[in-house]
């Protein structure tokens, strides 16, 4: 029954062929599985894996979720202002929409990011995106295969209007078993580019986290991006522990005129692999970053702080630092070019 269950589409594509031979190939694959760049235990040396699983479980529950639906701004997306743009749903799910072009990152909107159902649904909100709400979608980015980052319900259901799809090495078997086109996908390592109808270059750079939908760990590539345009120069980090990377890609690539980085779902026993409160900014700074938006935080609980503590530190970190910091409403227009606008601190005065 167990392999049964396994077999289900929702767990992806197995890597065969020529896609395990790149896999293999990657200077970055090593032992059979993709390596960090650094040393990267999946929890702090003296912690067990035990230990903060049952802390997970059973732990600070109460505070974890709001009490009541968070304030979400709803959007006609198929209707939007011509202005190049950003709107960030919750998490690390976002809309990019830059000379007319549909861009849209680590979409989850169905009711459960985990192969175990109704194990971690998202919060009470006040308006719920889901994908029948999204125009056809020019290009699909993909930071790496955690349930919270690629839905497979959400997929399913935005794939007939979703034209290309960008990810790292051995994501793409799982869009190929879910009906997309070899020729629509395309599988990076890190440091490789490619170009989408030449206005735009994208570049896979690295990230300290780790991938897997079954039980085997780090069997596809994660990754942050490079997104380089005639008018923007973006960096959207996907998931990662602070590392030496954030300064090689603000060397190579910086500065950024907005950088979009995880600050939610810590904890010190797995600060390897998600940055903690007090590295965020250092981020910033490496990348040479001139804005930067929070996300990872704000629809899921997936760790053992208060819902609000992510938001409210990198508010608090940014204005003692006098580091400019945009923190809008889900659903709520940032435009690219007044990335100097202010947003209210949404968050204070929910429970």
């Amino acid at each position: 029954m167990g392999n049964i269950y396994l077999m289900r589409p929702l767990f992806g594509g197995q890597i065969t062929g020529d896609r395990l031979d790149r896999v293999k190939n990657s200077p970055n694959y090593k032992n059979s599985q993709f390596q960090n760049l650094e040393y990267t235990p999946a929890v702090k040396e003296g912690e067990s894996l035990l230990g903060s699983t049952c802390d997970f479980l059973f732990k600070d529950r109460e505070i974890r979720s709001p009490k009541n639906p968070l304030p979400v701004v709803q959007q006609d997306l198929k209707s939007l202002p011509s202005e190049d743009l950003m709107i960030w749903f919750g998490h690390s799910s976002y809309l990019l929409q830059i000379d007319g072009k549909k861009i849209l990152v680590d979409p989850v909107f169905s009711n459960n990011a985990s192969p175990v159902p109704g194990s971690n649904k998202p919060f009470k909100m006040s308006y719920v995106y889901q994908a029948a709400d999204f125009p056809a979608i020019d290009l699909l980015l993909i930071s790496h295969d955690h349930y919270d980052h690629l839905d497979y319900e959400t997929i399913e259901k935005m794939g007939p209007q979703i034209k290309r799809v960008i990810c790292g090495l051995g994501v793409g078997a799982h869009f190929e078993r879910w009906g997309f086109k070899e020729g629509q996908i395309t599988e990076l390592d890190w440091y490789d580019e490619t170009t989408f109808e030449d206005k735009f270059k994208i570049i896979s750079t690295p990230a300290r986290h780790f991938s897997g939908r079954k039980f085997q760990r780090n069997n596809t590539l994660w990754t942050s991006f490079v997104f380089q345009t005639e008018k923007y120069n973006l960096f959207l980090g996907g998931d990662s522990g602070y590392g030496k990377h954030f300064k090689t890609i603000g060397d190579k690539y910086g500065p950024f005129d907005l950088a979009i980085l995880e600050n939610g779902q810590y904890n010190e026993t797995w600060r390897y692999i998600h940055t903690m409160p007090e590295e965020l900014l250092k981020e910033v700074v490496e990348l040479k970053a001139k804005h930067f938006i929070p996300v990872h935080s704000a629809k899921f609980a997936l760790a053992l702080h208060d819902w609000k503590e992510p938001l409210a530190l990198v508010a608090k970190h940014a204005e003692e630092a006098n580091i400019p910091v945009l923190t809008p409403k889900m659903g709520e227009i940032v435009y690219l070019n007044k990335l100097d606008q202010s947003y209210e601190k949404w968050w204070e005065g929910l429970k």
